[in-house]
């Protein structure tokens, strides 16, 4: 009878412990999804900048309007690209066309205690996600409307707070220098 003890509580230990090593497999293997080499409009993004940004999950799907090529016009004053992980929206950057540069207005964020960046003409970066914008074509009097680009990056539960304010910044810079070049606005248009 002691053996049947024995093997039973040998067998259960072993049942016990594979399942254990499956669970801790299973969570190894649930990474943060790889992405693409570039995202976002064709390649705004590197995006193995993004990855490190982005929470576990088994299904990425970028939402059909992220593939679009990137262009403002009067017809689409605003673009965005969004990342789902398991069916939720977990990175989003987005671009509007500005007539006027006092229309850019980001006090929704003082909340989440922005901080300065270096980005754009202003930029401010703040826990999850960073905001730019930068002037494409300045307005000639207060009644002339001009071209000024509004640029955000969002992030849903981001896994590490200092891995984003590492990266934001860099991605920013690279979002208004991509969004420059396919606007065809000037040179030193971003300060």
């Amino acid at each position: 009878m002691r053996r049947l003890s024995r093997a039973v509580a040998a067998v259960s230990t072993a049942v016990v412990a594979a399942g254990l090593l499956t669970a801790c497999g299973a969570d190894e293997e649930k990474a943060a999804p790889k992405l693409p080499e570039r995202v976002c409009w064709g390649g705004a993004l590197t995006g193995g900048d993004v990855a490190p940004l982005l929470p576990a999950g088994d299904k990425i799907e970028f939402q059909s309007r992220s593939g679009l090529p990137f262009a403002l016009t009067e017809d689409r004053k605003s673009q965005t690209c969004s990342l789902d992980i398991d069916g939720r929206t977990r990175f989003q950057v987005t671009a509007d066309l500005r007539k006027f540069e006092d229309a850019i207005d980001w006090r929704s964020m003082e909340s989440a205690e922005p901080e300065p960046l270096d980005a754009g003409k202003k930029g401010i970066i703040w826990n999850d996600g960073a905001a730019s914008y930068f002037v494409c074509e300045p307005a000639k009097d207060a009644g002339t409307p001009g071209r000024y680009i509004d640029l955000g990056i969002h992030l849903s539960d981001p896994p590490d707070e200092a891995k984003v304010r590492a990266a934001l910044p860099k991605l920013m810079k690279e979002l208004v220098a991509f969004a420059q070049r396919e606007l065809k606005c000037p040179a030193g248009a971003a300060s």
